[in-house]
């Protein structure tokens, strides 16, 4: 399995969002709970946050070894977020 990057902020709804479709995803297929995971909080951590600095904008950012699958855009509606959610998890999981 790859390791995700979960960045996020945590006063931030689509943040919010993400972590209710990761919550509901691992919820609903148990395997997702095994993929590596890294949850990186911008505001707290900005020194771990810098090192993808130039590879997005806004949060939430989800990399899957190192690779950006998904950047949220400031219109994205709950049911967006989590289909990316989805598909960053199951990139994940892909051998």
């Amino acid at each position: 399995m790859k390791k995700i990057t979960f960045i996020y902020l945590a006063t931030c709804p689509y943040c919010a969002n993400a972590r209710r479709a990761m919550a509901e995803l691992k919820e609903e297929n148990p395997a997702c709970r095994q993929v590596p995971f890294e949850a990186i909080d911008e505001a707290a951590e900005p020194d771990k946050a810098a090192v993808y600095g130039d590879s997005y904008y806004y949060v939430p950012t989800f990399f899957v070894d190192g690779k950006k699958l998904y950047e949220a855009s400031p219109d994205d509606t709950y049911e967006i977020i989590r289909d990316h959610v989805k598909e960053v998890f199951r990139a994940a999981m892909q051998d």
